[in-house]
């Protein structure tokens, strides 16, 4: 049986939080407290509760105990070099914290393996449900960075990671996962290869990412106002700036089109994971001689960022294939379709399945030639990009709005608890 992907059905009926049927979740995240993302804020802060579902988080943060929308948060220690050694000790401590308050009915462990054999340990002893919110590979995560090292002659640091990746590899496939009532994973194709590890289907829900569709109505959004977007054929790419993202990809294709369209102008509207990766793009951009084709924006708010994103023309999602993000549900093609931006998406299979179910833009291997084409057709043909930009929001609307994927993971969490949630 495949695992259960977001169903095209209208927006369910929702029960106030505070029912009768209330449950709570023990949710230990990876990300620091309070939450930032939106998968985090809008699933379980808004379409949880109202499905009679709060969630107490814990995790690392600057914070002491405090209320969100979803329920309460339990800050122990702080992120930073010690958090990978120290977190499950912490997390325990946020564990016992919470259940001061309430008693759980799940607990639920996010992207953290050492914190997920704390968190399963807690689970048999309260005698409740064991969940794995999986949004991520991480010990593929390891290994990728532990060839890394290799590559570059850092033996001690190599070592590090080496072990680490073992002991990663060890922990989540023998003791984690075989453990976990349930698995969340961030796609099929995450499902598909879990299950090539022994993971049973029926024990696994795939939760693409999504969108709240009413932050994202482009009536209600100021354009901005940036005079350097004047007279120009506007692209546009939301997201992370990182030299394992291939980046420099989104300047191959620059440098492709510039020829034919010396109006382009590239928006890259987000920001780096470091400093120096933010000078290595910079760099690039001044060694292709593109600054007056690339404007990088660095980190926006939302709604200046959206302001940039309803001036372009094509949205490009370009993910690099391979072990870590093949599996991944990026989220910038899902904001271009709500936007109704025509888009230009490569082949990993989660972009793959959007792009052919929503017509609202082409599939295209992750090669600078085969984008520039796409991004050309998109801008040269009227009649295309305008079909492209009505199909978009109606798509996200009916599969990937978080009313939708809170139905569905409500209706997981209702059979992992058929006697606790009504």
């Amino acid at each position: 049986m495949p695992p259960r992907e977001p169903l095209d059905t209208p927006d369910p009926p929702r029960h106030a939080a505070g029912h009768a049927g209330a449950r709570t979740i023990f949710y230990i995240v990876r990300d620091p407290l309070p939450p930032t993302r939106a998968d985090l804020l809008t699933l379980f802060g808004d379409e949880l509760p109202r499905h009679g579902i709060r969630t107490e988080l814990i995790g690392q943060g600057a914070a002491g105990v405090d209320r969100w929308e979803g329920g309460a948060m339990h800050v122990a220690g702080r992120p930073g070099r010690l958090a990978a050694l120290l977190s499950p000790f912490w997390d325990a401590l946020g564990l016992l914290r919470a259940a001061r308050r309430v008693r759980p009915d799940c607990i639920q462990v996010r992207d953290k393996i050492g914190s997920a054999l704390v968190a399963r340990l807690a689970a048999a002893l309260w005698r409740v449900p064991f969940v794995v919110w999986m949004s991520f590979p991480i010990v593929e995560g390891y290994a990728v960075r532990r060839d890394d090292l290799r590559r570059h002659g850092m033996r001690l640091a190599w070592l590090a990671h080496a072990l680490r990746a073992i002991a990663a590899r060890v922990a989540l496939y023998r003791f984690v996962l075989p453990g976990a009532h349930h698995v969340f994973v961030q796609s099929a194709a995450m499902a598909a290869s879990l299950a090539a590890r022994g993971v049973p289907s029926e024990r696994m829900t795939a939760v693409p990412m999504g969108v709240d569709p009413a932050r994202f109505v482009r009536a209600t959004i100021a354009p901005s106002h940036d005079t350097r977007l004047d007279r120009r054929r506007v692209l546009l790419y939301l997201g992370r700036v990182a030299r394992s993202r291939q980046s420099g990809f989104l300047l191959d294709v620059v440098e492709r089109l510039r020829p034919g369209l010396p109006e382009l102008l590239l928006v890259i509207a987000g920001d780096a994971p470091s400093p120096d990766e933010m000078a290595w793009m910079r760099a690039e951009i001044a060694r292709r001689a593109l600054q007056n084709h690339v404007l990088l924006t660095g980190w926006l708010p939302r709604h200046t960022a959206l302001g940039y994103a309803v001036r372009a023309e094509v949205g490009l999602s370009p993910i690099p294939r391979g072990t870590l993000f093949d599996v991944s549900s990026p989220t910038k093609l899902v904001e271009y379709l709500a936007l109704g931006i025509p888009s230009v998406a490569n082949d990993i299979p989660d972009q793959a399945r959007v792009i052919a179910d929503s017509g609202a833009g082409l599939c295209v291997p992750m090669e600078a030639d085969a984008f520039a084409a796409a991004v050309r057709q998109l801008l040269d043909d009227k009649v295309l990009a305008a079909a492209c930009s009505q199909r978009g929001p109606a798509y996200v609307k009916r599969h990937r709005a978080y009313a939708i994927l809170g139905r569905l993971v409500a209706e997981t969490y209702t059979k992992i608890l058929p006697e606790r949630i009504a």
